[in-house]
Parts: structure tokens; C-alpha cells; sequence
């Protein structure tokens, strides 16, 4: 059998996590999956998978072949992608993680305009409102709203983007516009829940001044079109992203409230795996994603 494929082979078991779903993954039936691992293990004289009825555990041959393999796979892929690109073009699958509202919104356009220019790429897109939680390595580009983590991870900047304090009008004729941060403490708060982050602990800064406040929120989501919809019919006050607020602002639905007390940024941010090395369908869509938000993001164009 091809190296290559045997490699691929036992990463896509390591990715699955069971035999079941690589066999789901690959096509193949589970006594083919075993038959293919049992042939594989007897070429190299190893065995390579503990097979419990629990749990699936790579051997220490395992492991290391898993290691040294992707490595090795990465740079045969890299190798014929060069090829590729001296006549023209761009080949290969392209993974890439988004948060749920700005996915649907700006990447997923982007992804099928990229994949029209590029017919070769096979684009695979995931949205989650844990992007960060989720296993990172399986994707090649994660993208990312906010302060980057401690991460292995390398992050480029998309795009700016502001977080604003907003509510309905109707709302804020009802209790009244807050003069500082510290009175949002005592009116009712819509919260967005994603990264597993403290969601009701707000911060706001003012030149030297800082101010955290402990929001009450008797209605969360983990999805930002939901909470962005409950406060445009009053329900709450909400802190979102400019670019998710920035519309309804501008047509009256929100009102911004305490404008002269700045929310942290919550840049996008694309985190790929390293800075050299990077395949050139990964590079060549990151610039492609920066490109589409200048000079101006959408959300600041019509200002």
C-alpha cells in the first residue's frame, strides 16, 4: 500500500477518536476499517491502536508515526500544492472554524466567492459559538472575535471591530439613559454566551478610569441574532460587536448608550497554525479575508 494513504489513514482514526467514526469519515465499513488497520499493523510489524471496548489508545509506535507522519504528509501536500500553483492554481481542502453570527454573515460569502475563484479547493466550514473550545488542530484556520488566549495559535488581524452598550428606545424612554457603567448593575442585561467566558462581568475604560461592572441577566443565548433581536424589542440592554449592532443602529432600532465609556475591542482575527510553513491555499485565503474588509470593514463603510 501507498505510505501517504497509510498515514492519512491512521490520522483520520486519531481524528475520528473511534473506529466507528472513521469508518463514517472514510466510507468504509467498520471490518473493513479493522481489516485495513490489522494489514497495516502487520506491514509494520507493530501494533499501533489498544482496541477496548471503551476506548480507542494509540501505541507508542502509534503515536509517534501519527507525529513524524502528519509532519511528513504536510510537506508532500505542500510539495504538490507548490507544483500546482506553477500552473495556476490552488488544490487541496481548506478547514475553517467561525463564531455562529458573523460565520452566517461575512465568512461564509466569502468562502463560496473564494471556492468559485478557486475550483480545486474544497472548503469545509464549521460555525460554533465555542470556537476555541473546540479541537483547533483539526482546522486550518480558526476565525476569532475578541482578545486572542494564550494559544500556539498565530493571530492576524481581519478586521477592527468596537463593542457598543445598545437598547431599544422604547426601553431607554422607560428607565432612562444610564449616566455610567456602574447603573447597568440595576437594569435588565441580555448576555451572549460563547468560549465559556464570564459573560455578566462588563468592563468599560474612560482615558485613566476603569470600570467593571456585575450585570443582572434573566434572558442568555448562545447565539448574538437572538440576543440582538430580544433587545431591539426592549427587553435589555445588550453588549455586542459593531458589527453586529451597527445597522440597527443606524435605522433606529438600538440607541447607544454611554458613549463616552469605551468597551474593550473585539477585533477579528484569523489564528492559523504557524507563520511559515503554511500551505498556500491557507495563506492566499487569509489574505483574501483581509482583503474583503478594506479599506473600511462593512460595518464602518457607511459612516
Amino acid at each position: 500500500m501507498n505510505e501517504s494513504a497509510d498515514i492519512r489513514f491512521l490520522l483520520a482514526i486519531r481524528e475520528s477518536g473511534s473506529l466507528v467514526a472513521a469508518a463514517r469519515k472514510l466510507g468504509l465499513s467498520a471490518s473493513a476499517i479493522t481489516q485495513r488497520l490489522q494489514q497495516l499493523e502487520k506491514k509494520l510489524g507493530a501494533q499501533l491502536l489498544n482496541r477496548t471496548a471503551r476506548r480507542l489508545q494509540f501505541t507508542e509506535e502509534g503515536t509517534l508515526l501519527c507525529e513524524r507522519g502528519a509532519e511528513l504528509v504536510q510537506q508532500f501536500d505542500m510539495l504538490f500544492e507548490d507544483l500546482q500553483m506553477r500552473r495556476g492554481g490552488l488544490i487541496g481542502t481548506l478547514k475553517v472554524n467561525a463564531p455562529l453570527g458573523f460565520g452566517r454573515r461575512y465568512v461564509a460569502p466569502a468562502i463560496a466567492d473564494f471556492q468559485q475563484q478557486h475550483r480545486d479547493v474544497d472548503v469545509a466550514l464549521t460555525l460554533s459559538d465555542r470556537p476555541l473550545t473546540e479541537t483547533t488542530e483539526r482546522f486550518d484556520i480558526v476565525v476569532h472575535i475578541g482578545e486572542l488566549p494564550i494559544s500556539n495559535r498565530v493571530g492576524y488581524t481581519i478586521a477592527p471591530n468596537a463593542r457598543f452598550v445598545c437598547a431599544a428606545p422604547a426601553l431607554v424612554k422607560r428607565l432612562g439613559s444610564p449616566e455610567s457603567p456602574d447603573e447597568l448593575g440595576t437594569m435588565p442585561c441580555i448576555v451572549l454566551r460563547e468560549n465559556n467566558e464570564d459573560v455578566t462581568l462588563w468592563q468599560f475604560s474612560r482615558g485613566r478610569t476603569r470600570r467593571s461592572v456585575r450585570v443582572s441577566s434573566h434572558l442568555s443565548c448562545n447565539d448574538g441574532d437572538v440576543i440582538r433581536q430580544w433587545a431591539c424589542e426592549g427587553r435589555g440592554v445588550i453588549l455586542r460587536s459593531e458589527w453586529d449592532v451597527a445597522d440597527d443602529i443606524a435605522k433606529g432600532k438600538l440607541v447607544r448608550l454611554l458613549p463616552a465609556w469605551k468597551a474593550p475591542d473585539a477585533d477579528v482575527m484569523a489564528l492559523t497554525h504557524q507563520c511559515a510553513g503554511l500551505p498556500a491555499r491557507t495563506r492566499t485565503f487569509m489574505q483574501y479575508l483581509q482583503a474583503r474588509f478594506r479599506p473600511l470593514p462593512p460595518w464602518r463603510a457607511s459612516r
